[in-house]
């Protein structure tokens, strides 16, 4: 096809089209970068590491929400598949930039190990009780590391309601 359009069209208006392609059909297994979806050129691979599904295709999103009304209070998407602890500055930054206190505690999941202090913000992880802690100290923390789990159902209605499930198009 591409041999058989005018040059006119080819470089005014399809060029673009047939570079993309011309990159999909090059590309080899172990590159970089591959395009894994023609009409989401968008999408990487994400490694979950579990048993019935290891890879994931989409983009990683962060959310941040309150810690007692759940309400939304930041989203940041990202473009590439970076580390979880990588993408806590730009999601507390705009959840920041959304309230009128800063955030002074985030409580997060064993995927972003390695942070420890982000804009101010104290990350917590869960995490075994230390021998020192009173037992007060530790249903505190056993507290709000139970609180994570609420994240979960406000992701699914996202997804649900706001139509931010797996794109659909282009399937039977």
């Amino acid at each position: 096809m591409q041999r058989k359009l005018p040059q006119y069209l080819l470089f005014e208006i399809y060029q673009k089209h047939f570079l993309f392609y011309q990159r999909v059909l090059a590309q080899k297994p172990k590159d970089k970068n591959k395009i894994y979806s023609l009409h989401e050129p968008d999408v990487y691979v994400i490694a979950k590491g579990k048993d019935h599904k290891q890879y994931e295709y989409g983009n990683k999103v962060s959310i941040v929400s309150t810690k007692d009304t759940n309400i939304i209070v930041g989203v940041a998407s990202h473009d590439k598949n970076i580390h979880d602890s990588k993408t806590l500055t730009v999601a507390i930054s705009h959840a920041n930039s959304n309230r009128n206190k800063p955030i002074k505690q985030a409580v997060c999941d064993r995927g972003y190990v390695g942070a420890k202090v982000v804009l101010g913000a104290n990350i917590i992880l869960p995490k075994k009780a230390l021998k020192r802690d009173n037992r007060y100290q530790r249903d505190k923390k056993r507290k709000l590391c139970k609180r994570r789990a609420a994240i979960e159902p406000i992701i699914g209605h996202l997804k649900s309601d706001f139509r931010l499930s797996r794109n659909l198009r282009f399937t039977s």
